[in-house]
């Protein structure tokens, strides 16, 4: 299992950076075709959550198996993996959205939970202005360099951090991470993307009736798409 996934300038195309989903799928279609996502040559990031809450979770392995497709594991993957891997109560998970696998086979819900563990917890990406950090929740760490090398050592602090801590956006702390030029986030919802000193919080509550927004690397542009539900 890789921890920190790491990937090259792209110079043939274009990077985005995505907020979360949880199975808004639909949305995340509207928002390529405004963008006019090229497969050959461009890339898609996610901040995780891709699962529970929407009307489109079981899409997920479809959106996984694209070759131009990074996801991070979000909370919600890890509490398939929790549930379905390693025996926990299914309690947590049905209660934040995740009835969608109560009725599933129980080699397909391991087959989920498989697939989830797979994903890195953080992803580094190099753009015209510098690494790119991408985690769900939060980097704790006053660096990004340590950040992650504590979540590969297997660091209880910097991975709890990494799929759960609120801290940084309940405090609105602008302190920049060092080490990068921008860390990508998620988990915490607001009504629009909003950035605290090189951090950026992506997610604005696509599945509950806000909107589903990406974020441009080469440019820094927003877009968003607003679903009805």
């Amino acid at each position: 299992m890789t921890l920190v996934q790491r990937f090259e300038r792209n110079t043939a195309g274009r990077d985005f950076c995505v907020g979360d989903v949880h199975g808004c799928f639909d949305l995340l279609e509207a928002l390529l075709a405004q963008a006019a996502f090229d497969k050959a040559v461009d890339r898609l990031f996610s901040v995780g959550d891709l699962v529970d809450r929407g009307p489109g979770s079981d899409l997920v392995q479809e959106w996984l198996s694209r070759p131009w497709f990074h996801a991070v594991r979000g909370n919600h993957e890890q509490m398939v993996v929790d549930t379905y891997k390693h025996g926990g109560d299914d309690w947590l998970h049905v209660a934040n959205g995740g009835a969608w696998l109560l009725g599933l086979p129980e080699t397909e819900q391991r087959g989920y939970a498989e697939l989830f563990d797979d994903l890195p917890l953080a992803i580094e990406v190099e753009t015209a202005a510098g690494a790119v950090g991408i985690v769900h929740a939060e980097c704790q760490a006053k660096s990004w360099q340590a950040f992650c090398a504590g979540v590969e050592a297997g660091e209880k602090a910097h991975v709890t951090a990494a799929l759960w801590a609120r801290s940084r956006a309940a405090n609105e702390d602008s302190t920049p991470v060092e080490g990068v030029a921008a860390v990508l986030v998620g988990h915490t919802p607001h009504n629009r993307l909003t950035r605290l000193g090189n951090v950026f919080y992506l997610d604005t509550g696509a599945c509950f009736g806000g909107s589903l927004s990406m974020l441009c690397l080469n440019d820094w542009s927003v877009s968003s798409a607003r679903g009805t539900r």
